[in-house]
């Protein structure tokens, strides 16, 4: 029988088949640190930073956090995903609006921003899972002191932030900011996060072993590389193939080691 450890993942706590995963993970945190940290968080850590700032502030956002927290994590995309997001698109919208951090408008925009990520994936267990996050997201924010035209302009990115998907054209540019933006946040995630985070909460609670996962390790990352050239705002366009790029390395040389260990 297996014996089961348990470690932290931020505010996570994972399960985890002893020696097997764990040093799976431990190898591609290793190898994380050696390709080193996206550009995005070096080149643009102002904007980040405030982002980060008001989102630790926001009564609105500390609501969301609650009622996504309720919720059964979304293997992988729990509350560690959303928050990234979150902070990443308000560093987006911050970037692209490029006006005054002290301006009004500004910090409402980032506040709706905050909340799309928060529930992106307010149904990620579920087929559709856009579509059906945009509708939950609508009926939650019909409790926040958010206008019809706000609540619409966050459903309307969460409906839009799956990859491979058509984007459905919103009604104004702010509207097509907010979705691009969730759109690039989430596909951040694509790149390092996907082999240091999210690939072993994927596979973990399922009992997956590491010999049933490499035979589709590489297909895994093609499908990664596609996402490379989808980001949909200018600083998306900037920095997100670097995010896929560190991913890609990532994964290879994961593979590499994973597969010779195995062989």
């Amino acid at each position: 029988m297996t014996t089961l450890i348990y470690i932290a993942a931020g505010t996570e706590v994972k399960r985890l088949p002893d020696q097997e995963y764990r040093r799976a993970i431990d190898l591609s945190r290793k190898i994380a640190a050696e390709v080193g940290t996206p550009r995005f968080y070096l080149e643009r850590e102002e904007e980040v930073a405030l982002s980060r700032k008001w989102f630790a502030a926001e009564p609105l956002v500390e609501k969301a956090l609650r009622i996504v927290g309720e919720r059964e994590d979304c293997l992988g995309h729990g509350l560690i995903h959303v928050r990234k997001v979150a902070i990443d698109v308000g560093a987006l919208i911050l970037i692209e609006e490029g006006g005054a951090p002290a301006d009004v408008r500004v910090r409402r925009f980032v506040l709706l921003a905050h909340l799309s990520g928060l529930l992106h994936d307010i149904r990620r267990s579920e087929k559709n899972h856009a579509e059906l996050g945009a509708d939950e997201a609508a009926a939650i924010l019909a409790s926040f002191p958010l206008s019809d035209e706000e609540c619409a302009d966050v459903a309307g990115a969460i409906r839009n932030h799956e990859a491979f998907r058509p984007s459905r054209t919103e009604t104004g540019p702010k509207a097509r900011l907010l979705s691009d933006a969730l759109y690039d946040a989430d596909k951040f995630r694509w790149g390092p996060d996907n082999f240091t985070e999210t690939l072993w909460a994927m596979i973990i609670p399922r009992g997956i072993p590491l010999q049933a996962l490499l035979p589709r390790f590489l297909a895994g990352l093609e499908g990664i590389r596609k996402v490379r050239e989808s980001f949909r705002t200018a600083t998306g366009r900037e920095y997100g193939p670097d995010f896929i790029d560190r991913g890609l390395m990532i994964g290879r040389r994961l593979y590499e080691e994973l597969t010779a260990d195995i062989i």
